[in-house]
């Protein structure tokens, strides 16, 4: 299942996307499917990846820093 873009409230835009599309112009089908599986296959490990390779003491140096900068204000 492949998601729809998002529709331009701007009437201009719209228009133009419109014609694009009618005429086999699309900017969202230029995508290579390989290179977008390859993209997310990526970005689905890269946290685990990374918490795997930090140690213990640097995760939670992280988790520190995270947490004042989120609640210390």
């Amino acid at each position: 299942m492949t998601k729809r873009p998002k529709r331009p409230s701007d009437p201009n835009q719209l228009a133009k996307r419109i014609i694009d599309i009618a005429i086999g112009n699309d900017p969202d089908a230029r995508k290579d499917p390989a290179a977008v599986a390859l993209g997310r296959k990526g970005g689905l490990k890269g946290g685990k990846a990374r918490a795997a390779k930090l140690s213990p003491e640097k995760r939670a140096e992280i988790a520190q820093k995270a947490a004042k900068a989120r609640w210390g204000k």
